[in-house]
């Protein structure tokens, strides 16, 4: 049997961008999968099918919106089993295209779940395959609440929220992060009453917290209900359906929810399990990360690690450049990534997007900074649409340099990219504003929160 230059262990963005980077160095690669499928979590049960929802939902919930265009739709219905047909072949078609690039590449596949017996080894079921590096990238997975069970038909993960078969009556879902905003959003929009119960006092925790209470206010609107500061006690099946007891936070109070479907969106922690990590001696921190240095490389020399399973945002895209710093590192090229500019999106309608430092980090450090501001409504491009609500912020430091950037509107997730280019290549709000963007256009709005942030904001 043939040494390995590397083999990653982990399908998913972060594993698969890794072992084709790699191959294109000139490395022997394989790649380590178990699900029966390449593309991870978010290909397969996140990001991906998520968005497919999202998109069907938020295409019928524009009828109800169509009159003021002069535009009547009559008998308009819902075919759940369709828009789950439509998500699941945009999943398999991609997932086709990964085993399609790793032949393209020359690279590996081997089906099953993975084990590390010893640093240079990779155990698939019975066989031991020999590999001169191994890289870790086995992603994370929802985390559970203690005492509540996922059964993935009432009680749910995310995984259970994209495959229902029927629009929920009512869905309580607890956490107001991404993913129980987005997934809390296809279903509003498809006719389900949803209440989103929250244990903090805001919504989209990280996130800047004016840009997400314009965000929980855009979504009330659009009919999501919150019940912030509060804690889910228990769930009990009854013969009626689900019966949620929640604590107010602080106070010395119990409420009742009833409901037919819940959704536990808390968060999701790394995936390790059955890897044989600790009789390898590789270090975690208390959350179960991975530990890593600045080269990726664990506490076992030879064994990498990126991704969800090491620390820092648990993001595909951060994956994806975590994979290639990695393997060109280990072909004694410069890899980098810089976390200070990694972008992330809420993909909800208005969409949320953020990069670098918010405004309650800058004024626990004592950071001097200036704030520019520029609210859609005020957009001739957002009018026009009808997407009026949020707005683009803008954080500078006194030299200009932009320290981070949020936004709370439409297509915020490509306005974002602008600014983080700006972050990346150390432009300053004045290069960003005298660069001139085409009208009547959305990114017309980062150019007036720039200007906004010197002072000399035109439309505002």
């Amino acid at each position: 049997m043939s040494i390995y230059d590397l083999i990653v262990i982990g399908g998913g963005p972060g594993g698969y961008v890794a072992a084709i980077r790699a191959a294109q160095l000139g490395m022997k690669v394989a790649c380590v999968e178990g699900r029966g499928s390449l593309g991870g979590t978010c290909l397969n049960v996140g990001c991906i099918p998520s968005k497919a929802l999202l998109t069907s939902s938020a295409k019928y919930a524009e009828l109800a919106h169509l009159s003021s265009h002069g535009i009547a739709v009559e008998g308009a219905s819902i075919d759940v089993s369709a828009m789950m047909g439509r998500k699941d072949k945009i999943v398999g078609d991609l997932t086709k295209g990964i085993a399609f690039l790793f032949k393209k590449n020359g690279v590996d596949l081997i089906e099953g779940w993975a084990s590390i017996p010893a640093a240079g080894q990779v155990k698939v079921g019975d066989d031991v395959h020999e590999a001169k590096n191994i890289l870790i990238a086995t992603g994370s997975e929802p985390t559970p609440l203690n005492g509540i069970e996922i059964d993935e038909q009432d009680i749910l993960s995310s995984t259970g929220a994209i495959a229902l078969d029927t629009v929920p009556e009512h869905l309580v879902v607890v956490g107001a992060g991404v993913i129980g905003l987005e997934l809390g959003q296809v279903w509003s929009r498809l006719g389900a009453k949803v209440t989103v119960v929250e244990y903090l006092d805001r919504v989209l925790p990280g996130i800047d917290g004016e840009i997400a209470k314009l965000a929980q206010r855009a979504l009330s609107k659009r009919g999501l209900k919150f019940q912030l500061g509060r804690a889910l006690k228990s769930v009990v099946k009854t013969d009626a359906g689900l019966t949620l007891t929640l604590d107010r936070v602080g106070k010395d109070k119990e409420e009742v929810l009833e409901a037919d479907k819940v959704l536990i969106a808390v968060g999701r922690r790394p995936v390790t399990r059955g890897l044989g990590l600790e009789d390898l001696g590789i270090a975690l921190d208390p959350r179960g990360f991975i530990q890593v240095d600045e080269t990726f490389c664990t506490s076992v020399p030879g064994v990498y690690a990126i991704g969800d399973c090491v620390p820092g945002p648990m993001l595909a895209h951060k994956a994806e450049e975590d994979g290639v710093a990695c393997v060109e590192m280990l072909a004694d090229q410069t890899g980098h990534v810089d976390y200070n500019t990694v972008p992330g999106v809420v993909y909800t309608d208005p969409e949320v997007a953020s990069v670098g430092l918010t405004e309650e980090t800058l004024k626990e450090a004592g950071t001097e900074y200036t704030v520019g501001k520029f609210a859609f409504m005020a957009n001739s491009r957002a009018r026009s649409t009808g997407e009026t609500d949020g707005a683009v912020k803008v954080l500078a430091g006194t030299d200009g340099q932009i320290l981070g950037a949020h936004i709370c509107g439409a297509h915020g997730g490509d306005l974002i990219a602008e600014l983080v280019l700006a972050m990346t290549k150390g432009a300053t709000v004045a290069e960003v504003a005298a660069t001139c963007h085409a009208h009547p256009a959305m990114g017309e709005a980062v150019k007036e929160a720039c200007l906004d942030a010197m002072g000399r904001a035109i439309h505002a």
